[in-house]
């Protein structure tokens, strides 16, 4: 059925096109099989090698996303379906997101801005999914759900809002977006931990020490770089021991568990839509709301003001909103906001008890895959049998890794992530001085006084098909024993093929 174009006090996200409404269902249908899927050990190019065992009907995806039918072309010749692989990066949209979203477009209207009949329907579509992700989030009765960008901006508001005087606490593992918006403030920087309770010990310790006043804590709930799921509850009742907040950046977390702030005990969480299947430019910051009223607006315009007037003075005073307007000044992003409740929903419906455990069976399937060959170590802060979501991250030895990443791609339409992930300390932390391995493409520039160090990274998600895990250690195993079949190159920083085969 078309968008449901009658504005009443209805649901907006449960009027979806046919194909969104059934895309759900329809998932039981959708196998992971793409090319090679039946294949333990392939080609890449949609046969299996000579005496793979075969491996079976592949298990059904729990949520389709688009692109599962694009097929790259390779530098050796030919076409295979692309594995995406870097979903830690950015997700795919699930095909229920962007049907959802197809479904409203002919429909959209200016936001809290005009009496006609579309601007009231995008109105109260744009404030039932702000309730919808505040369901999905846990958040309690009086926090706020303001609308952003993405996770950084999220924290860049709540870095803006803080209260003088307060004092950050943050560790080195964090991602840039999380580590780089306090520096206006006093902060202070932990260094990595090497186990959870490690963690807990040392933020207690700098806690402990701190001088009187506001206090903020900020923590990733699953690391960009090695997946590992941080302890989150027992960092937030230690800073909150302390009389410390905390903001939990739940970017790489989000997508691959749920996410409870009131069971969580956190303060706020920030997330990016475009990690959570919904890349149509919106983020979250939800939590508390004291510190986001008393603060100034994060940006000054329409929407944000509820009055403008002359002053005597012949100037201009500003009352401004309370409540999530005040920080989100100019014409809202109501695509991005309808995107990511739309993939709120849906992976609620799918069930997360579903979502981790074909998660864990995948990534143990990997983790084994590699720890099979030898000149391959994965990184780690927190050792083997930590609890992990679907990244990890590794080094070859003898490869650099843009010349590795970039055969994977090219030789065998594999898309992963190289370099040092927007979280350089905690890749400094974890390589040591372990240099990265000479090659035909040079790893990131070195800082001063400092070797070029630089990993692999290769990540999934709900629609990712056990063929590409397959087919990736099929491709790293290849690469290692045989070597990169095509010659490469550093063309503005990076690693590009050649114009022809490797020379013997």
């Amino acid at each position: 059925m078309p968008f449901n174009a009658s504005f009443a006090p209805i649901d907006p996200l449960s009027t979806v096109t046919d194909s969104a409404a059934t895309s759900v269902d329809a998932s039981d249908d959708t196998t992971a099989s793409t090319g090679s899927a039946d294949c333990a050990d392939s080609t890449g190019e949609g046969a299996c090698r000579p005496g793979a065992a075969r491996t079976g009907t592949p298990a059904p995806l729990p949520l389709p996303v688009l692109g599962r039918d694009v097929r790259v072309p390779l530098v050796t010749g030919g076409e295979v379906p692309y594995a995406a692989l870097d979903q830690a990066a950015s997700a795919p949209a699930l095909q229920r997101v962007w049907d959802d979203v197809a479904a409203y477009a002919p429909y959209y209207g200016s936001v809290h801005r005009g009496a006609g009949h579309l601007s009231q329907m995008s109105t109260e579509l744009y404030e039932q999914s702000r309730r919808t992700v505040a369901e999905f989030l846990g958040c309690r009765a009086d926090d706020e759900v303001v609308f952003t960008r993405a996770t950084t901006d999220s924290l860049n508001l709540l870095a803006s809002v803080l209260p003088a005087g307060t004092r950050v606490f943050v560790f080195e593992t964090e991602h840039h977006a999380s580590l780089l918006p306090w520096r206006a403030h006093d902060v202070t920087v932990l260094d990595a931990p090497r186990s959870p309770e490690q963690a807990v010990a040392a933020l207690e310790e700098a806690l402990h020490g701190a001088p009187r006043g506001p206090k903020l804590v900020c923590v990733t709930g699953a690391s960009n770089v090695t997946g590992e799921v941080w302890p989150v509850r027992e960092l937030a009742r230690a800073a909150h021991r302390h009389g410390a907040r905390l903001v939990l950046d739940a970017a790489q977390l989000a997508p691959h568990r749920p996410v409870d702030l009131a069971e969580l005990e956190a303060d706020w969480v920030a997330l990016s839509g475009h990690k959570l299947y919904a890349p149509f430019g919106a983020g979250v910051l939800a939590g508390r709301a004291d510190w986001l009223r008393a603060a100034g607006p994060y940006l000054a315009g329409g929407g944000a003001s509820r009055t403008v007037t002359r002053g005597a003075d012949g100037g201009v005073d500003v009352a401004w909103h309370t409540g999530p307007a005040r920080h989100e000044a100019g014409s809202p992003n109501v695509i991005g906001a309808y995107a990511l409740a739309s993939a709120c929903r849906a992976l609620r419906e799918a069930g997360f008890d579903r979502l981790v455990a074909r998660e864990e069976e995948l990534l143990g399937r990997l983790r084994r895959g590699l720890a099979e060959i030898p000149q391959v170590r994965e990184l780690s802060l927190f050792g083997p049998e930590a609890d992990r979501v679907g990244v990890l991250s590794f080094v070859v030895d003898g490869w650099n890794s843009s010349h590795f990443a970039a055969a994977l791609s090219a030789e065998h339409g594999i898309g992963v992530r190289d370099g040092l992930f927007c979280a350089h300390p905690l890749l400094r932390t974890l390589l040591g001085r372990e240099q990265d391995a000479p090659g035909e493409c040079g790893a990131p520039d070195a800082g001063a006084g400092e070797q070029a160090l630089n990993a692999i990274r290769v990540s999934f998600g709900a629609g990712t098909p056990d063929e590409h895990v397959d087919r990736f250690l099929a491709a790293t195993r290849a690469l290692v024993r045989d070597g990169a079949r095509w010659g490469y190159r550093t063309e503005d920083g990076r690693c590009v093929p050649d114009r022809g085969p490797a020379a013997d």
